[in-house]
């Protein structure tokens, strides 16, 4: 008994010896990751420089702008498959850590949609500096929220390309659909999602009025109240609307989406983008039985999925076909 009890013992540490060396090597990509620093008048700011590991001739490169949240620049890994796809390309990838993350100076929740812009500005500026780089083939990734940023960038800044994942069009019209969609989801009656929209309702019109946070608080359900901190955030971006920035584009736009997105309406999101852009421009993408983040529907679903697809095959965790869209648009482009 013993001595089958010791074999099993040994069997069972051979198999997690076994997962863990596999795990390791599915989660080392074919990148050489740079951590950097860049100075701003509004302190510094760092994040990562990701480089093919075997440099030929000048690179191109993909300046990454985050979505919502406290993110740090490789969005704890997740967009590492990506990186190294890129990298097989020709492109290195800059991607920051937002304020307040990591070492970068300040609150990422006291900026204006306005000071991201600046912010990624300030990002190309360093990239353009250095020496591998080809300031020609400097272009932009940039999902959700980075749908307000990057319209007003390309305004601002050359870029060769952008790589749009899942904007909304409008700061407003986007909450009450979120809300709508994830309540429905959750099995939430039509009554109750009512209700909940009516209160989000008198919550803008306090923001429309700059009610102080403390007039706020007497005011909000006490389960939902949102930090002195996002409260603040909210006042500065609750009128963002990406419509009129979209003229903007002067170079090739990859809007990609998908199907099963509660946080965005991707019918209207779409719809603007083709009425704003020109059709020479734009190339949309739809990903059917795929959310917000460019998972497949079921693997959002399941945090239990997500995670062991994160751990075993990482380069399978966003939907089938996301990166080679990519990877086809930058070989077309002139």
């Amino acid at each position: 008994m013993k001595k089958k009890i010791g074999i099993t013992f040994i069997a069972l540490l051979l198999i997690l010896v076994g997962a863990g060396v596999y795990i390791l090597l599915q989660n080392r990509f074919d990148i050489v990751e740079q951590s950097i620093e860049i100075p701003t008048p509004q302190g510094k700011l760092t994040g990562t420089l990701a480089l093919p590991k075997h440099v030929s001739g000048n690179l191109g490169l993909v300046l990454f702008i985050h979505g919502d949240g406290p993110i740090d620049a490789s969005h704890n890994d997740g967009y590492k498959p990506l990186w190294e796809r890129l990298a097989s390309q020709g492109y290195a990838s800059l991607s920051l850590n937002k304020r307040g993350i990591h070492g970068s100076a300040g609150n990422w929740l006291d900026q204006s949609m306005d000071d991201r812009v600046e912010e990624a500005r300030q990002a190309l500026a360093w990239a353009r500096a250095l020496p591998m780089i080809d300031d020609k083939r400097i272009g932009v990734w940039g999902a959700s929220q980075a749908g307000w940023v990057i319209p007003k960038l390309a305004g601002k800044e050359q870029l060769a390309f952008t790589i749009l994942v899942s904007p909304a069009i409008n700061w407003l019209s986007q909450g009450e659909y979120n809300t709508r969609q994830q309540m429905a989801k959750d099995g939430f009656s039509a009554d109750e999602i009512s209700k909940q929209v009516a209160y989000e309702q008198q919550i803008i019109a306090l923001l429309k009025k700059s009610t102080s946070y403390d007039e706020y608080v007497k005011f909000a359900h006490k389960e939902d109240v949102m930090s002195r901190e996002r409260w603040t955030f909210a006042s500065k971006n609750f009128l963002s609307d990406a419509t009129a920035d979209l003229h903007s584009f002067k170079s090739p736009v990859l809007l990609l989406l998908g199907e099963d997105d509660v946080n965005v309406d991707v019918k209207e999101t779409e719809q603007v983008y083709r009425k704003e852009i020109p059709p020479s421009l734009l190339t949309v993408t739809v990903f059917p039985d795929t959310e917000h983040s460019m998972l497949s529907t079921k693997t959002a679903d399941s945090n239990w999925r997500a995670l062991l697809i994160s751990l075993f095959v990482p380069r399978m965790i966003t939907v089938s076909g996301y990166m080679d869209h990519i990877e086809h648009f930058l070989k077309a482009l002139p």
